[in-house]
């Protein structure tokens, strides 16, 4: 070696890799999507008090990033926190783990989409790009005007303006949708966000009327129903013709159940007369909801919680007296159970005076993105 040299060795940046939160994804089938085969990591991740929060924050959509190295082990696992500009960054020090929060410049940026039923509706959001995360927002706004196991048809299409925030060009964060539109039968149904100067921001259709209505059409966002509600039918494991005062929504174990309304939890608990895992809601004036056969509460819930529409309260499963994973729900009033595929549901206010007028202003730029996406799709039928 010459004198005065000296030759420095470089080890190789180690890659990032990126995967997005799926729905039911856990901490350990996130490090095996990873490539991360690390027990010790697995054992800080469930043993942790702080990093067993992470849990919560694996939402549909949210992009989790690691470093490993050449043996699958841990260095670092970023995960950005939701709805804010920092991450929690979890890292190998040694042979133990430590976990800091890092402040995040993120990059907001406006996607537009659209897209045409052709198969199912999830079939075609997957082939217009849009993620699971953003779909299930769609679902939300429009979940007290359309049933999303029932009413839409081959030929029917959609169109959304949403943001997302980026890091570094990957995205991060799915923000909130802005605008969406879908047609049915020829007919459009539109929602844009506004937010009033005195109130939380909403969805509202073109002419100010609110896009949400007191009640959602269906407690569970994808799912089909096995049983109606019933007069008279032969109950499958108890062999004896009985009324069948519910819906039935066939889905598999795990599936979130929502609440169709505003309201505080009134029972919350398992009942062996049939229901088994048990959420009765009671709603605003003479209305309540029940959720039998769950398999499990949202953590947390209890008698007395206040719940918000579109809230997961509790888990498909098959408690008590069912031959599957499925949900049997019911809608109340005055505690008599009532068809609720059947039944003229309560609206809610419109926009009024002042209010009114900022948000025609705010939302005309949305209409016109809104018109972009729907020439996109035409384009393409074309």
């Amino acid at each position: 070696m010459t004198a005065g040299v000296s030759l420095k060795l470089h080890r190789p940046s180690l890659p990032i890799l990126v995967r997005q939160v799926r729905r039911n994804d856990t901490p350990a089938s996130l490090l095996i999507r990873l490539g991360i085969t690390d027990r010790d990591a697995l054992h800080f991740l469930y043993s942790d008090r702080i990093a067993r929060r992470l849990a919560q924050q694996l939402r549909p959509g949210t992009a989790i990033m690691a470093r490993s190295g050449p043996s699958g082990e841990l260095q670092t696992l970023s995960v950005p926190l939701t709805d804010k500009d920092v991450m929690w960054v979890i890292e190998r020090r040694g042979k133990h783990f430590a976990i800091r929060e890092q402040t995040m410049e993120l990059e907001p940026q406006t996607i537009i989409r659209s897209g045409e039923i052709s198969n199912s509706w999830i079939d075609a959001t997957a082939a217009a790009g849009i993620p699971e995360a953003v779909a299930s927002q769609l679902m939300a706004i429009f979940g007290s005007e359309i049933d999303f196991h029932r009413d839409l048809r081959k030929g029917d299409r959609f169109s959304l303006v949403y943001k997302v925030f980026n890091r570094h060009g990957q995205t991060v964060r799915y923000g909130r949708i802005l605008a969406a539109e879908i047609r049915r039968h020829q007919k459009a149904l539109q929602a844009f966000w506004f937010q009033p100067e005195r109130s939380g921001g909403a969805y509202y259709m073109a002419d100010g009327h609110s896009i949400r209505t007191t009640f959602l059409c269906s407690p569970i966002e994808l799912s089909q129903i096995n049983s109606g509600f019933a007069g008279g039918r032969l109950h499958p494991i108890l062999q004896t013709w009985r009324a069948h005062k519910g819906v039935d929504y066939s889905a598999p174990t795990g599936t979130a159940v929502l609440a169709v309304a505003d309201g505080i939890v009134d029972t919350a608990e398992y009942q062996n007369i049939g229901y088994g895992n048990l959420i009765v809601a009671k709603h605003h004036g003479v209305y309540s909801s029940a959720y039998g056969h769950l398999s499990n509460f949202a953590a947390g819930l209890r008698k007395d919680t206040r719940v918000r529409q579109g809230d997961t309260i509790g888990y498909v499963g098959q408690t008590e007296l069912a031959t599957g994973a499925h949900l049997h729900y019911e809608f109340r009033v005055n505690d008599k159970q009532v068809n609720p595929l059947k039944l003229a549901l309560p609206t809610s206010m419109p926009l009024e005076g002042l209010e009114r007028g900022r948000y025609l202003n705010s939302s005309m730029a949305l209409r016109t993105q809104l018109e972009r996406a729907g020439e996109m799709i035409l384009a393409a039928v074309e």
